[in-house]
């Protein structure tokens, strides 16, 4: 295998994580609708948790896909 095609092939993989981080982001929206409609009280609590899970899992994402795109155009 050559270098280039290895590039790209990493590229791809370091690509998933940003689909791996929407899948996440659903886990983490979707706990909270199932967490607030038990208990619609705590749901003011929760919020602030549920922000900051979503910054940073769509942080981690967006790396994902700079790297991706690093590894895709770079030299």
């Amino acid at each position: 295998m050559d270098v280039a095609s290895a590039k790209y092939i990493a590229a791809g993989l370091a690509a998933m994580g940003a689909g791996i981080a929407a899948i996440g982001v659903g886990l983490i929206f979707g706990n909270f609708l199932s967490g607030a409609l038990r208990n619609p009280a705590a749901a003011d609590k929760m919020a602030g948790r549920l922000i900051f899970g979503f910054a940073v899992t769509e942080a981690l994402g967006l790396i994902a896909a700079v790297v991706a795109l690093a590894l895709a155009f770079g030299k």
